[in-house]
């Protein structure tokens, strides 16, 4: 077989390569106490996440701007309890247990002034078998560890005829178990697939230690720029998971490279310049293009969503640098010791020869004998995966979707059967006015949907005055949706003094949040192509090829939003994929899914072009070039993408459901993208375009024989 040319020994790259080889321990100190120096700093002085998605111009954000300035005694989180008593709540024994609960409660540092059931009547049902009561929390910094005891006090007095549940923000909070083995299983299967492919405990562990250190750092630095750049809660989960996936692959692709180049008889130094001058320069582009892709986020206009763009984008930028620093000088500790600890293997890597053809090389003949059926039948499936996409409905996770056996949970079910399903979903409106509002809350509470409405309050200043109304649908229902647009855009219009006022609270905020997220991802996803496109075209010298990997990721993605729809929202495997209920797709769980699963699509495009355009530069048969590309790249692909998915697919063993989401939709797409799209799709597509692969503008196809690209990043190749 023919060796491909070696790579410059000078350059930027070579020089920081040798530079790191040689200095080794300088720089894995240099490494180590960075790392440890950022992560006291950023795990102990670290902002704390903002999980506040309002803001912006919607109307529940200027109702809740209005309410904030006017009604500052309603806000902080608050508790609910929601008792059942068979016996009916006036039972002796039932209130013995209930005043015992509701004194346990109040006694808390953390909670203020209670109102029990029996002091109200408005809060028990007329036959005074369902009670509810609201318990403020004192405090806006209260602690989940300060909320669970309370949890715990409920749940042990359920019993008897009695069924208690805390319900609230905090409740939910304090009985979501921590993250749990997530992580570790990732690693664990990541370990598993780097020894399958590499053979060696040396080798499998290199990419494993190097993406751990530049995620520690990444995670912590996430943190410090937290203070200028808030992001919520899921960001340090979703920056995890991203930085395993892309830092394990980026240093399997360099570790393949160094390891190929070693067999060639070259020593280490030289091995691990080659690498990082090739899969190293590769692993450049293809982190900058994830990088790019995850600014495009930005565009949202959404704060929060601006914090996790920046956040996961310095973790893929420490793996970026990890895997051109840290790396070799790992590989100059190993030397040609990279192989160490192996299994005896049955047969050697030797390279094949020249007329016995890889399984990747035969295959590509089988799709390009065929081209057209096999686009076809490709495209067509991937069509079929991402025909659900069309009725996707966002929407925010709530407690009725939660596992059943939480009391939060409980506390739903025991709320919507007194109350109705929409005492969960309270609509609030508020006006900042002294006009008489009376017929505003007569028309709202007269509107079909809704089930009452509460008297109007005025604030203490006399400026402004709020009221609620309940509707007879729940929080995740398209109904409660319908409703909210049929009171701005009908009721309110049209009843005197309604123009003035303003429909907000946590259900429409959702929605809003949910809509404006559905009118600017096509933005998103614009100028995310577009970037990306420029990138590629820069890099192979390709208009053709740049369209068509876009045209490939969108495929690729669009799959795997309908697979997620079918999952999620249809519910269909949903219980066995841990998700407990049928619900809308969490709202920044497509936006996110994009950039990040459009840059990692390229990444793979990039590994297998690179070495498609190579081959196509020494043979100049576009047929040949694909096939010898795929067989160069098929197996160090397959196991980039095994690690992708296998650490994608343990979010589904955590508690977040919006992070299972995103987990399940980007393990989907990996799978999607590195069997459907780069097994099938590539070599037909490239085969049905031949030598028009090529084409740029004002340039002539370049001669086979004179290659035009001569700084062309290789693949890691086998």
């Amino acid at each position: 077989m023919m060796r491909t040319k070696k790579p410059a020994t000078d350059g930027v790259l070579a020089g920081l390569a040798r530079f790191c080889h040689r200095r080794r321990r300088l720089v894995l100190l240099a490494w180590i106490a960075g790392v440890a120096a950022v992560a006291f700093a950023g795990f102990g002085y670290g902002a704390a996440p903002d999980n506040d998605f309002s803001g912006g111009d919607s109307g529940s954000a200027k109702a809740q701007q209005l309410i904030e300035k006017h009604f500052p005694e309603q806000q902080g989180d608050t508790l609910t309890l929601a008792i059942k008593a068979d016996r009916g709540i006036d039972d002796p024994a039932v209130r013995q247990k209930i005043d015992k609960v509701v004194a346990e409660l109040a006694a808390s540092p953390v909670t203020g002034p209670v109102v029990s059931p029996y002091q109200d009547r408005n809060l028990v049902t007329e036959d005074r078998r369902i009670a509810r009561m609201t318990i403020p929390l004192s405090d806006t910094d209260v602690k989940k560890s300060e909320v669970e005891p309370l949890v715990d006090t409920v749940k042990d007095a359920s019993g008897n005829g009695v069924t208690l549940g805390l319900g609230g923000y905090m409740a939910e909070k304090a009985e979501t178990p921590p993250q749990g083995p997530a992580e570790g299983v990732g690693i664990l299967a990541a370990s598993v697939i780097l020894f399958i492919a590499f053979g060696s405990l040396v080798a499998m562990g290199l990419p494993i230690v190097t993406a751990l250190l530049a995620i520690a750092g990444g995670l912590a630095l996430t943190k410090l720029a937290g203070h200028v750049i808030p992001a919520p809660n899921f960001t340090l989960l979703f920056g995890a998971m991203i930085g395993l996936g892309v830092g394990i692959d980026y240093a399997l692709f360099i570790v393949t490279r160094y390891k190929d180049v070693l067999a060639d008889g070259d020593d280490p130094e030289t091995a691990t310049v080659a690498a990082v001058t090739t899969a190293g320069r590769a692993v450049l582009f293809a982190g900058t293009t994830v990088v790019i892709a995850l600014m495009g986020l930005v565009v949202m206009g959404q704060r929060l969503m601006t914090g996790v763009a920046v956040a996961t984008s310095i973790t893929v930028l420490l793996t970026m640098i990890a895997a051109v620093t840290l790396l070799p000088a790992f590989l100059g500790f190993t030397g040609y010791k990279i192989n160490s600890l192996r299994l005896p293997r049955r047969a050697s890597r030797r390279a094949p020869s020249p007329d016995r053809r890889t399984l990747a090389e035969r295959w590509a003949g089988v799709v390009q004998r065929r081209p057209l059926l096999a686009a076809l039948l490709a495209g067509s499936s991937l069509l079929v995966l991402a025909v659900p996409t069309l009725s996707m409905r966002l929407g925010q996770p709530d407690a009725s979707v939660q596992p059943r056996d939480r009391s939060s949970y409980i506390s739903h079910e025991i709320l919507s059967e007194g109350f109705g399903p929409g005492y969960g979903a309270p609509l609030i409106f508020a006006a900042e006015t002294d006009a008489d509002l009376h017929p505003v809350v007569e028309a709202v509470a007269g509107t079909e949907g809704i089930a009452h409405a509460t008297p109007l309050r005025v604030s203490k200043d006399g400026r402004a005055v709020t009221f609620m109304a309940f509707p007879k649908t729940g929080y995740q229902d398209e109904a409660t949706a319908d409703l909210v647009h049929e009171l701005r855009d009908d009721v309110l219009p049209r009843t005197p003094g309604g123009d003035q006022v303003l429909l907000g609270g946590p259900n429409a905020g959702t929605i809003d949040a949910a809509e404006e997220s559905g009118r600017r991802l096509p933005l998103m996803i614009a100028v995310v192509i577009a970037m990306s496109m420029v990138l590629l075209i820069a890099l192979v010298r390709s208009v053709t090829i740049a369209l068509q990997a876009a045209v490939m990721n969108l495929l690729s993605i669009g799959a795997a939003y309908g697979v997620v729809v079918a999952v999620v929202q249809w519910g269909w495997l949903g219980p066995t994929l841990g998700f407990p209920a049928a619900m809308p797709v969490t709202t920044w769980v497509p936006m996110m899914m994009f950039p990040v699963l459009f840059g990692l699509s390229m990444d793979y495009q990039v590994f297998l072009i690179s070495r498609v355009r190579e081959e196509y530069d020494r043979t100049g048969d576009t047929r040949t070039a694909v096939a010898q590309g795929l067989a160069r790249t098929a197996r160090v692909i397959t196991a980039a993408a095994a690690i992708m998915v296998a650490v994608f697919t343990t979010s589904l063993l955590g508690p977040d459901l919006a992070v299972k989401q995103g987990g399940l939709g980007m393990a989907v797409a990996v799978l999607i993208d590195a069997t459907i799209v780069r097994l099938i799709l590539v070599p037909a597509v490239m085969e049905l375009f031949g030598k028009a692969n090529w084409w740029l503008p004002t340039r002539r196809p370049p001669s086979p024989h004179h290659p035009t690209h001569p700084h062309l990043p290789e693949h890691a190749t086998t």
